[in-house]
């Protein structure tokens, strides 16, 4: 069973590198998977004009400061970070890599209603990507049947993407990541509520303040959920 098109090309990350490599992806395909970590107020004005699709995947931010804190940690390219609790003060001060996450997080949200734009959660991912996967084709107008949905998930497991970006033979000319070339700190668990192992309850508590302060307004904020 094939199914991904030979003409559809998975780019490095927009963000990586310097304009040679804008120019790169002008010379790809047209049809081109390109991720990227950048603020909505930094993506390419095209991006706007041209109404490419978009997928805007959402993880809850305490296990993205987790998940964050445990790659600084160990990421020479990075600041050394001496603790969980100094990282988790930079995450909320917004002096992290991609900066804040509440602001990245609502200047996409300004266009949850832009039709070519699909906001998902990763959480609803680990529960049951089957339905996520059913809903992104249905977006990007593509007709998949059930099989193809079922290979695309085992394909797209944790365990099967942390084992093929590990492998000594993958390509060498795509970055998973700009700021390492060690594809092992791209995958670490990939767990809903991990969180949990870290936070204590006066950190927890400073973070729902945090959170509530500056996400008071917003109607996506409210279905962020933090464990399964």
């Amino acid at each position: 069973m094939q199914i991904y098109s030979p003409k559809v090309t998975l780019t490095s990350p927009i963000e990586f590198g310097d304009i040679s490599r804008v120019e790169e992806l002008n010379n790809l395909s047209s049809k081109r998977i390109i991720p990227t970590h950048l603020d909505y107020n930094m993506l390419p004005s095209n991006f706007k004009v041209k109404q490419c699709k978009a997928f805007y995947i959402i993880r809850n931010p305490k296990d993205t400061a987790v998940s964050m804190y445990h790659y600084y940690r160990d990421n020479p390219n990075l600041p050394t970070i001496d603790s969980w609790t100094v990282f988790l003060e930079l995450f909320l001060r917004g002096d992290v890599v991609c900066g804040s996450w509440f602001d990245h997080f609502l200047s996409w949200e300004e266009h949850k209603n832009d039709r070519n734009i699909l906001f998902l959660f990763y959480e609803d991912m680990k529960k049951d990507l089957p339905t996520v996967v059913k809903k992104m084709s249905v977006f990007l107008g593509v007709n998949i049947s059930d099989n193809e949905i079922k290979e695309i998930c085992e394909k797209s497991s944790f365990t099967e993407m942390k084992s093929n970006v590990e492998k000594e033979n993958s390509d060498p000319n795509h970055t998973v990541c700009a700021l390492t070339s060690n594809r092992k700190l791209i995958f670490r668990k990939g767990a809903v509520g991990d969180w949990k192992n870290h936070f204590t309850p006066k950190e927890n508590k400073m973070f729902e303040e945090m959170f509530n302060k500056k996400m008071k307004l917003s109607e996506l904020a409210k279905h962020i959920i933090y464990e399964c």
